[in-house]
């Protein structure tokens, strides 16, 4: 059994699952403890183990499923699970197989790779999927994490989306082809029993179907902690319901004023919040000090001096058509509240960042967006591509953020069909203390036609519609406040 959990961690380990030696030998001390028989908690075990948060079990459901269930012809003689479990008995439970592999055909099984590797030399892919074939799935699923984590080209001259497809589809038709390899190979040999044959047909056909599942099921992570919130109190009844792209110059003249009053009045009350929040912990030492004088009794708590404590602010605009006047309003409010954050840094994209933050530094914010607006440098007739501005974020700037940052995306996730690169905002997410999506498109809007924002939503902490005054003063609130 040691042998088997150590493959398991091994497969865990090459897609992106971090387990440490100690979670291992927990892991092995513990399964001391329970019966193997009992598949819902030796499942527990490792679960409780190895999968660090609700967001990676879907993650480890999915390779257990693989690894336990679905691997069970080329274990090399060890066991996987009772043979209870695995035959499918009542006590199984949701996750056993109708119908194990008998332990002739997998040694028959094994010896058809064998020979069919010796036949014909097969490239690295073949003997990845052949590999999976013969119950060690290792290669294959660092294939598929390859896949998911792989780079789109920077300088390519027409962008398109076929990066991870063509990858996809070089395996798709890799599998097909092993398939009809090996039902030629036995249909051509006669060392085969008619019996035999029937029987390796099926299990090959099984596993290099389970092989595509793998491939095409990516589990969606959990995310039962996003913060989803719309309009909590009607501001203004009329202005406040108009979307930022539908103002008048009258109305955003409006807009900026109403915004004006709301920056003094936030200032005013923090101002006044960080003065009474002062009193940290008590302070042990010096009230016993003054115990002294009342005979041992703490009449007197002393309490510590609590240092100001501010977060930074990084903020990652789409700066295209419509989004861009949502976004203005919003980095205003942010660099006119500037004396409630230690620091603010932006950046401002449509296929690639473009750091914004000396224009704010020098200029007011009302001028600084004139001159963002009108700076050659920022190519304006490019096609949205978030994938790309994610993954140029990450090399490029990545350092920007620590578990005292609160990124703030703005943008409506519509990407031109483009590769999303959804994967990297988990690490963003990973690395900050928060990460929230303002989105000033209508809930209903989100995930139809080229909008990315459904997938996006599962890596942020909290996502919200901001397309009008109403919306946007709620979240500086709760931002500030």
């Amino acid at each position: 059994m040691v042998n088997v959990i150590l493959k398991f961690v091994s497969c865990c380990r090459v897609d992106d699952m971090r387990i440490s030696t100690s979670e291992v030998l927990d892991c092995l001390n513990q399964l001391e403890c329970i019966d193997f028989c009992e598949e819902p908690r030796f499942k527990t075990v490792l679960r409780a183990n190895f999968a660090k948060s609700r967001r990676e079990q879907g993650q480890f459901d999915r390779l257990y499923h693989l690894f336990f269930h679905g691997m069970q012809t080329g274990l090399q003689g060890d066991a996987v699970l009772p043979e209870d479990v695995l035959a499918g008995g009542p006590e199984a439970g949701s996750d056993a197989v109708p119908e194990a592999i008998p332990e002739d055909r997998s040694d028959k099984m094994a010896q058809l790779v064998l020979k069919l590797r010796d036949q014909e030399a097969p490239n690295e892919l073949d003997q990845t999927l052949m590999d999976f074939l013969a119950g060690n799935p290792l290669a294959f699923i660092q294939e598929v994490r390859n896949i998911h984590n792989q780079d789109e080209k920077t300088n390519q001259l027409f962008k398109s989306n076929l990066g991870q497809l063509s990858s996809r589809l070089e395996i798709m038709l890799r599998i097909n082809r092993l398939k009809t390899k090996m039902v030629q190979f036995l249909g051509s040999n006669d060392n085969w029993v008619e019996k035999d044959v029937h029987g390796l047909k099926k299990a090959v056909n099984s596993q290099l179907n389970k092989a595509l599942d793998f491939l095409n099921t990516e589990p969606g992570l959990d995310n039962a902690g996003l913060r989803e919130t719309g309009t909590r109190e009607l501001h203004y009844k009329n202005l406040g319901e108009i979307p930022f792209s539908n103002l008048t110059p009258k109305e955003t003249q409006a807009v900026k004023e109403i915004i004006d009053k709301l920056v003094r009045k936030l200032e005013e009350i923090t101002s006044r919040r960080f003065s009474s929040a002062s009193r940290g912990m008590v302070d042990v030492k010096k009230t016993i000090q003054r115990s002294v004088k009342y005979l041992g009794v703490p009449v007197e708590i002393v309490h510590k001096a609590r240092p100001l404590r501010k977060g930074k602010i990084v903020t990652l605009c789409d700066v295209s058509g419509s989004v861009w006047s949502a976004a203005r309003f919003m980095l205003n409010i942010l660099y006119s509240l500037q004396t409630c954050f230690s620091r603010v840094k932006s950046y401002v994209f449509i296929e690639k960042p473009f750091d914004v933050t000396s224009f704010f530094m020098s200029n007011e914010p009302n001028e600084a967006i004139k001159q963002i607006l009108n700076d050659i440098r920022i190519n304006y007739n490019a096609r949205t591509d978030y994938g790309m501005a994610f993954q140029q974020f990450r090399d490029r700037h990545f350092k920007e953020l620590d578990k005292k940052t609160t990124l703030i995306i703005i943008g409506d996730a519509r990407s031109n069909y483009l590769n999303p690169r959804e994967p990297l905002l988990e690490s963003m997410r990973e690395r900050c203390r928060r990460l929230i999506w303002l989105n000033p498109e209508q809930e209903k809007f989100w995930g139809t036609g080229d909008s990315e924002m459904i997938r996006y939503q599962d890596h942020c902490n909290e996502a919200r519609a901001c397309g009008n005054l109403n919306q946007l003063i709620d979240f500086i609130e709760a931002l500030v406040l």
